[in-house]
């Protein structure tokens, strides 16, 4: 099993930078996708940024120019930072890690962005 644990999360003020983190435990498999998805209230999750074992990475519109998301593949980890941050970035922010074995989600952390 592999368990994404988020952290990171918090209030902040109309365009600040906030940092995600995920680090997953368990075995991963070598080709895998690691992503972050948010939703939210009253709204579906979306995905926000992916990137691929390789190092390649694409990105929602919404979040293009402010976003940028990197991995760390000898501590399984990957990151989201996020700049120029909006209120409509509020939600809960999940890692999900997609490998040859399934599709593994965090508990999510909440982001809250004060205008």
């Amino acid at each position: 099993q592999v368990h994404p644990v988020e952290s990171g999360g918090g209030l902040v003020q109309a365009g600040g930078t906030l940092r995600l983190s995920c680090a997953a435990s368990g075995n991963i498999a070598s080709s895998n996708v690691m992503a972050w998805y948010r939703q939210a209230p009253g709204k579906q999750r979306e995905l926000v940024a992916a990137i691929t074992n390789g190092g390649i990475a694409n990105y929602a519109d919404s979040v293009k120019g402010r976003g940028a998301i990197s991995r760390d593949n000898a501590k399984n980890a990957v990151y989201l930072q996020m700049n120029s941050l909006k209120p409509e970035d509020t939600a809960v922010y999940y890692c999900c890690i997609t490998t040859t074995r399934g599709v593994y989600w965090g508990q999510g952390t909440q982001v809250t962005v004060s205008s």
